[in-house]
């Protein structure tokens, strides 16, 4: 009898352990998937038709200079691309939303090659590679091509990626007449202290621009300490030009980066603020004649200035006649009586 009590005690107890078991694997997955998703859903046909219709065709245009600028996002400027490093609610940075759209396989990422950018499937960047290569914490599920993977939000290095790198187009738009740029791609870049101290930087991939310009035309940024409301997208910093950032490289038919063609720091500084102010100049020296409104009230001023100066001129030429033409007072001073004594 006693074996028998002993036996539905067991069986009680394992049903309870299973049970158990069983709602803590459910909560884990759940809480692992809600940790990968992003929350941005697939892109709809009308969607992708209007991210294409957004970009420009830079093959055809007359005028084009395209050139790399390292965004530092220790900067103050740039800090709005870099906080929050872990999720708030609805908020991430750029990093770990361009992370978690690899994980759901809603963007291709390109490997860096050093010199040259090559957006084709041959070198599509393998995630689970990327994955080992930085040592990044993941789960795998699945095998082959349909495998996916597990990865928890604190082990996302944001907090590493500390630069990107930003490749953009300047060019002349000879069908509207305007000039105009475009950013083209981005690279983050990681950044972690090796064995000595030394900062070891690591290009990580390259996103076309086009391809992310849907998901973070939609998340809100803080821009501002003061103004806490969220009122620019990720899309607006980067249209607006926002991000402060030099230029390392000019596209060169020897291919080089200032830094190889100006080893000189003070040289370099030089090129750098040169370049910015050539695209200035240039878009300046575009248009030959002055614009028409400044042209009529500068017009006005001068001729206001003119006609005050004549009559000032005439004023004092007839005040000068009359003082000419007024008879002098001939009234002869009087004269004292003298009487004799």
């Amino acid at each position: 009898m006693k074996s028998f009590y002993y036996i539905i005690v067991l069986s009680v107890v394992c049903l309870l352990a299973q049970d158990a078991s069983a709602q803590t694997q459910t909560r884990t997955r759940k809480t692992s998937e809600s940790n990968n998703n992003t929350g941005l859903p697939e892109l709809s046909v009308r969607a992708k038709a209007k991210n294409e219709g957004q970009g420009v065709n830079i093959d055809n245009v007359v005028w084009l200079r395209v050139l790399y600028r390292e965004i530092d996002l220790k900067k103050e400027e740039n800090t709005p691309l870099y906080y929050p490093t872990e999720p708030v609610g609805d908020r991430m940075n750029l990093f770990t939303m361009m992370f978690k759209l690899l994980v759901e396989g809603k963007l291709t990422a390109y490997k860096y090659i050093d010199g040259r950018e090559v957006f084709t499937d041959k070198y599509k960047v393998d995630f689970e590679e990327l994955l080992k290569n930085h040592n990044i914490i993941h789960k795998k599920n699945g095998t082959g091509a349909t495998a996916t993977f597990t990865i928890d939000e604190s082990d996302i290095p944001s907090n590493e990626v500390l630069a990107y790198y930003i490749k953009e187009a300047y060019y002349f738009d000879q069908a509207t007449g305007t000039f105009n740029s475009e950013i083209l791609a981005i690279c983050p870049i990681k950044v972690s202290e090796g064995d000595f101290g030394e900062n070891l930087r690591f290009p990580l991939f390259w996103v076309p621009y086009e391809n992310i310009r849907p998901y973070i035309s939609r998340s809100l940024i803080m821009t501002s300490n003061y103004n806490n409301a969220l009122t620019y997208t990720a899309d607006d910093f980067f249209q607006l030009k926002m991000y402060k950032g030099n230029v390392i490289k000019t596209v060169n038919m020897m291919n080089q980066t200032l830094a190889e063609q100006f080893p000189d720091s003070a040289k370099l500084k030089y090129a750098q603020d040169s370049i910015d102010k050539q695209l200035k100049s240039f878009e300046a020296r575009l248009w030959h004649s002055k614009d028409t409104v400044k042209t009529v009230l500068n017009t006005n001023k001068k001729e206001t200035k003119s006609s005050t100066r004549a009559s000032r001129s005439n004023n004092n030429s007839s005040n000068a006649k009359s003082k000419s033409s007024t008879p002098k007072n001939t009234s002869s001073s009087p004269t004292k009586s003298v009487r004799r004594k």
